[in-house]
């Protein structure tokens, strides 16, 4: 087949997402391996975090908005006492505080508070785009402009561990959370800041992390091998 000739397929692929890996570079990946002809995902991981990556190849992309909209699970860890620009790990560090008077139960108390639905605020460091700017580009600029509230939900928020300063956590939300903003409005909540120091997609809607193929996996197959791991859809 001559190169410029493009694989035509139509399905999903369950990648689990390595650190330090953006979603546009796994999509980018699999359609070079694979000389696909179309190949999107549903549902952007910030580079530092791990987990389920549903990429859409072919006609399976008209069904982004409709995996989207589904809820997510993720796991992770917050770090209680710091707080940064990004609200992760990965920024600079903006504040500190002692945590020495918040207990584990103040904290379990506290997580609770955000089950429900609400209006989150998304983070300047994001993909969210104003007047057809990302925000993370006005925020590399120093810039920080108002943003408008969205509406989410938070169906449970169950904290798993307790090495203080450092929480484990299990979220299910709605699509568009921002878990990050989640552990900073926690620490907010406390008195005493926080970030969001690890996180891993479990589940999109009914696809599952456990189901997933590593990027080690992707590198050794061929195509014989993606068309037996994809889950077809009806063309």
């Amino acid at each position: 087949m001559n190169k410029t000739d493009k694989n035509h397929l139509n399905g999903l692929l369950l990648v689990d997402k390595e650190p330090d890996w953006t979603s546009h570079d796994v999509v980018n990946f699999v359609r070079r391996r694979f000389n696909l002809h179309k190949c999107g995902h549903c549902g952007t991981l910030d580079p530092f975090a791990t987990g389920l990556l549903v990429l859409l190849l072919g006609k399976a992309t008209k069904l982004q908005d409709q995996l989207l909209g589904q809820d997510k699970t993720y796991s992770g860890t917050i770090r209680l006492g710091v707080e940064t620009d990004s609200q992760d790990r990965t920024g600079t560090v903006t504040a500190e505080c002692s945590i020495s008077a918040i207990s584990a139960n103040a904290v379990r108390a506290a997580s609770q508070t955000f089950l429900g639905p609400q209006l989150q605020v998304p983070p300047m460091v994001s993909a969210l785009k104003v007047h057809g700017q990302p925000l993370y580009k006005l925020a590399r600029q120093g810039k920080v402009i108002s943003r408008e509230p969205r509406p989410v939900t938070i169906h449970t928020f169950d904290l798993t561990a307790f090495r203080l300063p450092e929480v484990d956590f299990v979220v299910q939300c709605s699509k568009g959370t921002y878990i990050r903003t989640l552990a900073a409005d926690l620490g907010r909540y406390l008195g005493c800041g926080a970030h969001l120091q690890e996180l891993r997609r479990l589940a999109s809607g009914q696809f599952r992390v456990e189901n997933a193929h590593t990027i080690s996996e992707l590198k050794s197959w061929e195509l014989p091998e993606l068309q037996n791991n994809m889950l077809v859809i009806d063309a």
